[in-house]
């Protein structure tokens, strides 16, 4: 049967797609636009978006197991009730759900919350699950690259608990395993949860002082105050989106973003692999720079 696969040609749905297609399943995805749409051949097109009622009963048509993935908007909430309803009605039963870390436990920050809501529904609905509940993405900070390599500083404001960064590409990879795994049950399988972390669970001062190791120059930690991070997002998006990142960035400083006992071990045996660090990531990256 067909894997549908949405928010397939972002960061990890991308890739999520990619690990389909290494693992011989039948992908289709739902994109807005299929000029960016660039799969191989074999990977089938629907389009339209996870409002589109009429796109979505057609993008279910014989399809088994849905990866469900819709980024952060105001309409968040909505997106994925309304998905979740329209997989029901045309008989799709297994669903793989990119939801959050802590998504029980921050529910004062609006995306947070709405994914533990969507977490409640696809349990109530009688769904064969599994929850992915990735921390704070490794490769979010190329966003702030220029700040680190030009000034020294690194901007994010985690603070000192510890943040438990996870890499794109393990996300990814264990998302496309539990979704064959769905698909080739011969029953339905229970509601799951995982927790996607990293190897590392790093404060920001630890995170300055591994770019400074791998860079060669100091980097020092900008500190916890989130005001400055929300006035330079709202240069780039919307300034609700802003506030909900600060709101977030909050919630590091005052609780982290903390592994469980066994995540890690739990992960590397899924994979069959150690974890990507975010040493990886930052020596990856200066040693690119050094390059150009």
């Amino acid at each position: 049967m067909t894997i549908l696969v949405t928010g397939a040609t972002g960061r990890v749905g991308r890739q999520v797609v990619q690990q389909l297609i290494q693992r011989d399943a039948k992908v289709r995805v739902l994109v807005r636009d299929p000029a960016k749409a660039d799969f191989p051949a074999r990977v089938e097109i629907a389009k339209g978006d996870l409002l589109d009622i009429d796109a979505l009963r057609s993008a279910f048509n014989g399809v088994r197991t849905l990866f469900l993935l819709n980024a952060v908007a105001g309409d968040e909430f909505t997106q994925a009730l309304i998905t979740l309803n329209i997989a029901r009605e045309c008989g799709v039963e297994r669903v793989v759900y990119l939801s959050v870390l802590h998504a029980d436990r921050f529910v004062d920050v609006p995306h947070f919350a709405v994914k533990f809501g969507a977490e409640r529904m696809i349990q109530q609905m009688g769904f064969s699950a599994t929850i992915l509940r990735p921390a704070y993405f490794i490769d979010n900070d190329l966003t702030i690259k220029d700040v680190v390599l030009n000034h020294g500083v690194y901007p994010m404001p985690i603070g000192a608990k510890g943040v438990a960064m996870a890499d794109a590409r393990d996300i990814a990879e264990v998302a496309a395993i539990e979704l064959i795994r769905h698909d080739q049950s011969p029953r339905k399988l229970p509601v799951e949860t995982l927790n996607l972390v990293g190897p590392d669970t790093l404060t920001g001062a630890d995170v300055a002082a591994i770019w400074s190791d791998v860079l060669g120059r100091q980097v020092v930690y900008s500190g916890d105050d989130p005001s400055g991070f929300e006035q330079n997002a709202a240069a780039f998006m919307p300034k609700w989106m802003a506030y909900e990142m600060r709101l977030m960035a909050e919630r590091f400083v005052s609780d982290g973003m903390i592994p469980e006992n066994g995540d890690t071990e739990r992960l590397t045996a899924i994979l069959g692999r150690p974890l990507y660090s975010y040493r990886e990531f930052a020596g990856a990256f200066a040693a690119e720079m050094k390059q150009v």
